[in-house]
């Protein structure tokens, strides 16, 4: 009872306290390999750097291309716990300086939340995989080929020897930053960012195509199939949202993050462009598009533009769902206003906003001219892990805006 009366004071330390305390002198700095354990075959690796900052010790993941840091971090005399930034999750872990073993919780999910985790010191460079197969270049994919709920997306890999890197897009965004290897003709790819845990793994056959599996954390499988081809596109993001017949504009009412109740017919938003960001504070392509709207808003707001982000939250407690907000807010500095709606999920989004057809994905972008007229409607978001496709989505909207702002 002992044990378990200070295992729960940790924990609670944990989630109230607003520094953190450290010993230092138990966290073993250095590389770690780290493994989630998503089934009894499947693990997905990811890699991390423990290093001290100001006198402060901070976990930096490596995922492909992008790093984590992670600053919300406690270690004791035999335990490490820490928070993953933006995302409403944590890993809760035993360290015996040389090997942690514990569990990722995603608070986010309702069940199959928590997967096993373990992790080593990295001490040796691993030995170098021969690759036979060449998988660079675009590929139209189709995951769950052959059912109901097939969908099309488009991969996007660059090989460098045995090493893989890339993502795939679809019509609700992109699966991020994915990075793996290529063992004779297997392909491995994955991606942590603290919200999704994915793994692929798919085979190069005689006939040149891929036939593989995807692994969703603990809770998603399905196949998938892949082609070369250089010239598949997928549908035109500015056409699979709308309004519907008899409706002219976009209205609600939801309170922002103080309390107070904002709506587009307020003072604040009447004769300016207004972009109106449909997200969750526990979708990492809403988090790409964050970032992106907060340059956006920081560089533009003098030429008359207003952001609003309406926020459709997992928790079902407010405050919970309030503070998953603000720490968004605040990892990204955005400045902008973010209106917490009280709903989660596709469904309740699409009857808090009847005047749409459907919200199909998270984010969904809406703009607005400073008559008040709808002049586009942007599902979904390819973010800066699809590289070009980023660039000219930055390059093609800021065209666009600056002909809004100009009207």
């Amino acid at each position: 009872m002992k044990t378990k009366a200070l295992l729960f004071g940790l924990l609670l330390t944990f989630i109230v306290m607003p520094s953190f305390c450290q010993n230092n002198e138990l966290l073993q700095a250095g590389n770690w390999k780290a493994f989630l354990r998503l089934n009894d075959s499947i693990q997905l690796p990811f890699n991390f750097l423990v290093k001290t900052v100001n006198d402060k010790n901070v976990l930096i993941i490596t995922n492909g291309m992008e790093e984590i840091i992670i600053d919300e971090l406690i270690s004791t005399k035999d335990s490490v716990f820490f928070k993953m930034p933006v995302f409403d999750s944590e890993f809760r872990c035993k360290n015996n300086g040389t090997f942690w073993t514990g569990v990722w919780i995603n608070h986010a999910r309702k069940d199959k939340n928590k997967i096993p985790f373990h992790a080593n010191r990295i001490f040796t460079n691993e030995e170098p995989i021969k690759a036979q197969a060449l998988i660079s270049g675009k590929w139209e994919v189709d995951f769950s080929p052959g059912l109901a709920d097939s969908s099309k997306a488009i991969g996007e890999f660059r090989q460098e020897g045995s090493g893989l890197s890339g993502t795939f897009l679809t019509e609700t965004g992109d699966y991020r930053y994915l990075a793996g290897r290529v063992k004779g003709t297997t392909m491995y790819l994955s991606c942590f960012d603290g919200a999704h845990a994915y793994f692929f793994c798919s085979k190069l056959l005689p006939d040149h195509t891929l036939s593989g599996d995807f692994y969703s954390g603990a809770h998603g499988h399905e196949k998938w199939t892949a082609k070369r081809n250089e010239k598949f596109e997928l549908r035109n993001p500015d056409s699979l949202t709308y309004l519907k017949k008899g409706f002219d504009k976009i209205d609600f009412k939801f309170k922002n993050t103080e309390g107070k109740e904002v709506s587009l017919s307020d003072d604040k938003f009447k004769n300016k462009v207004v972009i109106v960001q449909i997200m969750g504070s526990w979708c990492p392509n809403c988090m790409d598009e964050t970032k992106y709207l907060t340059d956006v808003y920081e560089k533009d707001k003098v030429k008359g533009l207003e952001i609003v982000a309406l926020a459709f939250e997992k928790p079902v407690d407010p405050e919970r769902a309030k503070q998953n907000v603000l720490r968004l807010k605040k990892r990204f500095n955005a400045n902008y206003e973010f209106l917490l709606t009280g709903k989660s999920g596709n469904i309740e989004a699409s009857e808090a906003l009847p005047m749409l057809n459907a919200v199909m994905a998270f984010p969904t972008t809406i703009y607005i001219d400073k008559k008040g007229r709808i002049r586009k409607i942007y599902t979904g978001f390819n973010g800066p892990g699809t590289l070009s496709h980023y660039e000219t989505f930055k390059e093609q909207n800021e065209l666009f805006l600056q002909k809004l702002l100009a009207e």
